[in-house]
């Protein structure tokens, strides 16, 4: 109702006399009026907060409370605090989502799909549910059973001696999907001291943490001894190939091998060929030009290429996913290249890679863009880079650009980048491709590493130069001159430029990143990269920035230096680490700040007091600034508190991800009860504490269930 309304309702004789007195019952009914709507709107979304699809965020918590729905520890925790923090958990309490969900969970209480779809709305992991009691080893009655008794033939399948002709279920063996026969184990699934399986109450749920990262028509690896053999990785190295997965036909669907990112077994390959090679699928393979038709599917074979002493018959091209590996007959070596489609694995989106970058598409207004690739103005860097530099020189000056790569090719080229005052130039993959810049050995009388000069012709601030998306081998990056910063975002520059089979960095002592006689400032983020060097003046140049935030900095080993100065110095730099992992010593003038971060090689500091180091891992005989809360000096135990990791060897699954049986106190060492290092951000022990409170609530009753971490 209006104000005037509201005004209306008054008998004439107060209207003309308010009227006459100044009109104040007239602003006294308008304010009531206000007070009114207000109640009028709040009476109508009573009903609207009634329904968890409609009401407000405030009261979801309260809705999930009246269907009995749990709050996970860590919102419980800070909701009880009564903080600022309690009101931002509050919307995260109970998601919107979950609470709807709880009712029909109910109902499917005691279900292996509802665990799994747990595990992946909960904790974001794909899964697996197994009842172990299935797989015992059962003690066969002696009656004869009827020929129609279906049950009687299902149970004489269990607890048999295992079919030595079932190959594919022997090499399932030990893992998720496992259907041999066991012997009872006395553990139980939960326990906190050993994870037994197999018992009458267990029920497991298996795990996949590593994500199935897409390469997609990419150019193969060709070994120059042998053309006619390949590997996928166009490093060279040997990978393990990994199942894309697909969508489960129906929600009570247990998953099976086509539905996790699990790595594709040799057997796995050859019986089910169909669903894992192809366009759009997990592995595919072109010969010849970009245009033509991938290799048919009765010419491919799955084969084991160990020593490459399996010789495919004519016209069979061989695969091995374990690997990743190609053969083809001798005779039959393509001439005009291959390219290929696969997924490999990762622990998270860093380094160049196809997966989303946020901001990959965007560029200032007053940037130019030129794109590379095939079916672009330009096919190669240079040219595009020439171009930039010819429009500059006949006045069309445009000091900030963008040449974006559209393409997943490998770019072989001399790269000497020179930057005016001024200049503002981004390097960049387009959003979805991952290029691969290899700097072959080119020139025998100076080095051929990807140059980044400042020029320091004319007036205008220092130049600024962003690396976005690429993967660099073959040679390192080097910053010369007056260039003002240098960003490293989404890239991967090769630890040791090159890998062997074994992933085995060719050229361990070598740098990744140089930093020579320069002011610049250097920040990397989400990125994996080789050693940095800083040759600096030290007696007449202010030391250099260097932030990593997000990163892996990776010298091939501990023993190696991974930030340092020429012959061992110390670097002249002021060095600031968030959220990194570093494998190798730092050597450095001075600290900003480190924080949630992993030190595997000790950390010698020169100046030491300023800067601080918090919620780290670092050898205990580090010389640092004051310290807050760093393992193994907060624990005071070195041995137990031990730094593993599951590999630290890049290109292999599980790079710097931390391993199993790590210690508790890194494993949760952050500040926000997280790991540190490269991975923080994936809240990996959050989401483990999550699942477990929901299995907790949704296993079956009387039985018991454990978390198995498949990668």
């Amino acid at each position: 109702m209006t104000p005037d309304e509201l005004y209306g309702l008054l008998p004439a004789v107060h209207r003309r006399r308010d009227e006459e007195t100044g009109s104040r019952l007239k602003a006294l009914l308008a304010v009531i009026a206000e007070q009114a709507d207000l109640v009028e709107a709040d009476i109508e979304r009573l009903y609207a907060d009634s329904f968890i699809e409609t009401c407000a965020d405030w009261a979801v918590p309260y809705l999930g409370d009246l269907v009995g729905h749990r709050m996970l520890p860590r919102a419980a925790a800070a909701l009880d605090t009564g903080t600022a923090e309690a009101q931002r958990w509050l919307a995260a309490a109970a998601p919107r989502r979950e609470v709807a969900d709880t009712v029909a969970n109910r109902r499917r209480k005691g279900t292996l799909a509802l665990l799994e779809d747990l595990a992946v709305d909960v904790a974001g992991w794909p899964a697996r549910a197994v009842e172990y009691r299935r797989l015992l080893a059962v003690t066969q009655p002696v009656r004869r059973y009827p020929a129609d008794d279906r049950g009687a033939r299902r149970r004489l399948r269990h607890g048999r001696l295992p079919d030595l002709r079932r190959v594919d279920a022997l090499d399932r063996l030990s893992g998720p999907f496992d259907e041999l026969a066991r012997t009872a184990e006395a553990a139980r699934p939960g326990s906190a001291r050993r994870a037994g399986r197999y018992g009458i109450p267990g029920v497991g749920l298996h795990v996949w943490r590593l994500l199935a990262h897409a390469v997609t028509r990419a150019p193969a690896y060709c070994d120059d001894r042998a053309p006619y053999r390949f590997t996928f990785s166009i490093l060279g190295n040997d990978t393990p190939l990994f199942t894309k997965p697909v969508t489960e036909p129906s929600p009570c669907h247990t998953a099976d091998e086509m539905n996790v990112p699990a790595p594709i077994r040799r057997r796995a390959l050859s019986e089910r060929l169909a669903d894992y090679y192809g366009p759009g699928k997990s592995l595919c393979v072109w010969t010849g030009p970009e245009e033509d038709h991938p290799v048919p599917l009765d010419r491919i074979v799955a084969a084991d290429l160990s020593g490459w002493t399996y010789r495919p018959r004519a016209g069979q091209v061989a695969v091995d996913p374990v690997l990743g590996r190609i053969a083809f007959p001798s005779r039959e070596a393509p001439e005009s290249g291959v390219q290929v489609t696969y997924h490999h694995g990762a622990a998270a989106d860093l380094g160049g890679g196809e997966y989303p970058r946020p901001g990959a598409a965007d560029a200032g207004a007053a940037a130019h863009v030129y794109r590379v690739g095939p079916g672009e103005p330009y096919r190669r860097i240079t040219e595009a880079l020439e171009r930039w530099r010819g429009g500059r020189r006949h006045g069309a000056r445009r000091p900030e650009a963008v040449v974006e790569i559209t393409g997943n090719d490998a770019y072989q080229e001399i790269l000497a980048i020179d930057l005016d005052p001024g200049d503002r130039l981004t390097l960049r993959a387009a959003d979805g491709v991952r290029p691969v810049l290899r700097l072959l050995d080119w020139s025998g009388n100076r080095p051929d590493a990807l140059r980044i000069t400042g020029t320091g012709r004319g007036a205008g601030p220092l130049p600024r130069i962003v690396l976005d998306g690429l993967l660099v081998a073959g040679r390192s990056v080097q910053v010369h001159g007056a260039v003002g910063e240098v960003v490293v975002r989404h890239c991967t520059l090769v630890p040791g430029w090159d890998l062997d089979e074994g992933a085995r960095p060719q050229h361990p002592e070598e740098p990744g990143l140089e930093l020579v006689n320069t002011p610049a400032r250097l920040r990397v983020e989400h990125s994996v990269l080789g050693t940095v060097v800083v040759r600096q003046d030290e007696t007449a140049a202010e030391p250099n920035h260097v932030c990593l935030a997000d990163s892996v900095l990776d010298a091939t080993g501990r023993e190696a230096a991974a930030l340092t100065g020429p012959e061992g110095r110390p670097a002249h730099a002021v060095f600031a680490a968030r959220r990194t992992t570093v494998i190798g010593a730092v050597r450095v003038r001075a600290v900003e700040l480190l924080e949630n971060s992993l030190f595997d090689g000790e950390v010698r500091v020169s100046h030491r007091g300023e800067g601080c180091v918090r919620f780290c891992w670092l050898p205990p005989d580090s010389h640092t600034p004051a310290r807050f809360h760093c393992e193994p000096e907060q624990s005071g135990d070195p041995r137990r508190v031990a730094l593993r990791f599951t590999s630290t060897r890049y290109g292999t699954p599980g790079y710097v991800q931390l391993a199993d049986g790590c210690a508790e106190e890194i494993r949760r060492g952050a500040d926000d009860g997280s790991e540190p290092g490269a991975l923080h951000d994936l809240f990996q022990p959050l989401r483990e504490d999550n699942l477990r409170t929901r299995l907790d609530e949704y296993t079956p009753a009387g039985c018991d269930s454990g978390l198995f971490f498949v990668t």
